[in-house]
């Protein structure tokens, strides 16, 4: 289902603890650190959202949405670091890697909003091959060289997204930043 007057959400999935396993969650702090110093402003009606670990408690959330953007690891047998984009009903078919700590990836996660109808028809994955999934807070060297062209990528398919969802008045996100460039 659709809604008309919901967010576009942009939700970054992963567990940070894990190396390249948080990589959605970097993505969208790297995105929110743009937004917070004045560099990046994004479309009316955008929300970022680190979902972490949370699996299926972000069905709320994903229901109230005209549109939905994930950013994930993923396991799709490429070089660590490369970046591709996954679109509607491909998405159910993306699978997450078979060693990682979420108890519930990308695939379960939108195939769960499928079939409860709050899924809605305009959503995409933004997906990174990760390098090493492993205890550890950085992301690896090779995985956080990439992060620039994953935040491109999910930059461009947000624009991409607002363009085809259906739109009535939503509000702006955006926050100012002090003289050290923080969120205020």
């Amino acid at each position: 289902m659709t809604h008309p007057d919901g967010p576009v959400l942009v939700l970054g999935i992963g567990n940070v603890l894990l190396r390249d396993e948080g990589v959605g969650v970097h993505v969208v702090r790297a995105i929110e650190g743009l937004v917070d110093c004045g560099e990046l402003e994004l479309p009316p009606g955008t929300t970022l959202i680190d979902g972490g670990t949370l699996g299926l408690e972000l069905l709320p959330l994903i229901s109230d949405a005209r549109a939905v953007l994930l950013v994930d690891a993923i396991d799709a047998g490429r070089a660590p670091g490369a970046v591709e984009v996954i679109r509607g009903d491909a998405l159910r078919e993306a699978q997450p890697r078979n060693d990682r700590a979420q108890r519930v990836g990308v695939g379960d996660l939108s195939a769960a909003a499928w079939l409860i109808g709050a899924l809605p028809e305009a959503v995409a994955l933004v997906g990174i091959q990760p390098g090493e999934i492993a205890v550890g807070l950085e992301l690896t060297e090779v995985v956080r060289a990439a992060l620039p062209a994953a935040v491109a990528t999910t930059l461009a398919e947000l624009r991409r997204l607002h363009a085809i969802a259906p739109t009535s008045s939503p509000s702006s996100v955006g926050r100012a930043c002090d003289a050290k460039g923080s969120a205020a």
